[in-house]
């Protein structure tokens, strides 16, 4: 792959927005708890702040997190920063993230459109390109964030997952690759409801068509293994503590 995001040998752990057992999630805190425990990677979202500034954050108000119905897009960034998350932790930039932890890989989910140029602007102002992989679960975001950033790590969006769901039971690597329309891996859930989303047939197709598969979010250790043994190249979880001596214990 070319992206040196996929450097470091599979399976990969994704701390899901950090390691948040102490530390709010999707904050400096929780990052730097993620790269204590060993983790290389780290799983977070960005939305827009009211004065243009990528914000790390998942939800589009404060009412999860901070117990308020305000957007995250009707306050500036300096506003973001004075929010208490807990612990003394308050709203980052992706910009001050990726300064903070050179030696970490972030896979970046974009959850707004209008967040796009910003996120774009903070990765090459950080010249972090070969270590983030952009992603979003609007296929056509994803598409233009990799026309952005030429040569940078991406996963497929919704409509591509579903494509590749229901090219696996097929056996028919044109699909898939039509399905990726270029990423390089495939981010889902085990289930989908009903649907079984995680077979072997979707994980031998996806690598004959050169991707990765990585699973979300997985956090009981018994499920970690049972995945890993199925061939799945990354675990997403809020408990890299728990899954990075699970992996190095099969070394």
């Amino acid at each position: 792959m070319a992206s040196g995001y996929f450097e470091p040998a599979s399976p990969r752990v994704l701390a899901h927005r950090g390691l948040a057992l102490e530390a709010p999630e999707n904050t400096l805190p929780a990052f730097e708890a993620a790269r204590a425990v060993g983790a290389e990677y780290v799983e977070t979202d960005v939305h827009l702040s009211r004065d243009g500034v990528a914000a790390i954050a998942h939800d589009p108000t404060l009412a999860r997190v901070a117990g308020d119905e305000v957007p995250v897009s009707a306050l500036t960034m300096d506003e973001l920063r004075a929010v208490d998350l807990g612990a003394g932790a308050g709203f980052a930039t992706l910009e001050e993230a990726l300064d903070a932890f050179p030696t970490l890989r972030f896979n970046i989910d974009v959850k707004v459109e209008a967040a796009v140029e910003a996120t774009v602007a903070a990765v090459r102002r950080t010249g972090s390109a070969g270590r983030v992989l952009l992603t979003s679960f609007s296929d056509r975001r994803r598409r233009r964030l990799a026309t952005a950033v030429p040569g940078v790590a991406t996963s497929a969006g919704r409509g591509g997952v579903v494509r590749a769901v229901f090219a696996a039971p097929l056996g028919r690597k044109g699909a898939m690759v039509r399905a990726l329309a270029g990423a390089q891996a495939l981010q889902v859930p085990e289930r989908a409801g009903a649907l079984r989303v995680v077979t072997p047939p979707l994980i031998a197709l996806a690598h004959a068509a050169g991707a990765e598969v990585h699973v979300w979010t997985v956090n009981d250790p018994d499920d970690m293994r049972r995945l890993l043994a199925l061939g799945v190249d990354g675990l997403v979880t809020d408990r890299a503590d728990l899954a990075l001596p699970l992996i190095r214990a099969r070394s």
